[in-house]
């Protein structure tokens, strides 16, 4: 069915804990009582959080509907724990120029760049690191995201920060390119589609990786060797040495410089229709989060207490007592 390889390992984890938790019986001889009985488990006992709880959920629903080919009405019955909203972290400016310049200082110049991707056009991680030759377009200024989010294609600005960094990055993915071509190695993976279309693809330049891996993996499905894309714990170490360098007390991620740049976005007055199209959202209310930054931040709300005494009056506190004197400014 072409399911993403992360989404077919996680489905496989969830059926077979479902199996080890009802004590190795068969798919086939359990339905709706074992099934609630499980995901009542995860929620109560394991206290696993709402999208995860989801996320079994749908292993279940694929594994019986899919696998076993069972339509069970009761399927569509089952319910998930209520997502909780959380308001997302973003960084102010200076936060982000200063997590740049640090990122700056890894050896690895990869790093920097796809922070300044992220930051710079509101990329997801897996996006940036996805890139492919073909999708950098430097006469119209322009990136592709090739199947994003639910298998969607967007076209983002190409910053002109990033010009010849982007160049310079393209310069060493061809030195792998022809590296790999010269002693025959298969291609770059594909599409399934695509591959099947057009079997030579993957080896032409167009092709390649932007931020291709530098030593080689085995496909886990083909089990040839080839070369992948970076990996994201590489650059998830990276930010994470740097926000340890920096001191920073948020629980920042990469994902992170995607909420920066929709929330700077947004307090410069760019309106939330085009912010919307380009993080690639298909609902506006999901875009509409990055909005609480602009209700209460920036003076955007004035708070009563600084309203409630003269602008020249500071209250200061006795420590003994506990009563208050009000002193001039």
């Amino acid at each position: 069915m072409h399911y993403s390889l992360s989404t077919e390992q996680q489905y496989v984890y969830w059926v077979r804990d479902y199996v080890r938790f009802h004590g190795l019986r068969h798919p086939r001889e359990m339905g709706a009582a074992e099934a609630q009985t499980y995901l009542t488990h995860l929620a109560a006992d394991r206290g696993v959080a709402p999208a995860t709880h989801r996320q079994a959920l749908s292993a279940l629903l694929f594994l019986y509907r899919r696998v076993l080919e069972c339509d069970l009405p009761w399927l569509s019955q089952i319910g998930s724990p209520r997502v909780k909203r959380r308001l997302p972290v973003a960084l102010s400016q200076e936060e982000v120029s200063a997590l740049l310049h640090e990122l700056a200082r890894d050896e690895d110049p990869q790093m920097l760049l796809l922070a300044q991707l992220l930051y710079g056009t509101g990329m997801r991680m897996a996006e940036a690191l996805g890139l492919r030759v073909k999708d950098v377009d430097f006469a119209h200024r322009t990136l592709i995201v090739r199947e994003g989010k639910g298998g969607k294609d967007r076209a983002l600005m190409l910053p002109d920060t990033l010009h010849a960094p982007l160049r310079t990055q393209l310069a060493r993915s061809r030195v792998l390119w022809e590296k790999d071509r010269s002693v025959g190695r298969p291609g770059v993976s594909m599409p399934d589609a695509l591959a099947r279309k057009y079997p030579r693809a993957s080896q032409t330049w167009a092709w390649h990786w932007v931020f291709p891996q530098a030593t080689l993996s085995r496909d886990p499905r083909s089990g040839s060797e080839r070369r992948h894309h970076l990996h994201d714990q590489r650059f998830q170490r990276a930010f994470k040495r740097a926000l340890l360098a920096l001191g920073l007390t948020h629980r920042a991620t990469p994902h992170t410089l995607r909420h920066c740049f929709a929330t700077h976005l947004l307090q410069r007055g760019q309106d939330i229709r085009t912010v919307q199209s380009l993080l690639g959202h298909a609902d506006v209310s999901t875009t509409m989060i990055y909005t609480h930054v602009l209700k209460v931040g920036g003076g955007a709300v004035r708070s009563p207490l600084d309203t409630l005494l003269p602008h020249s009056t500071v209250l200061v506190a006795r420590e003994a007592g506990g009563r208050y004197d009000a002193l001039a400014a």
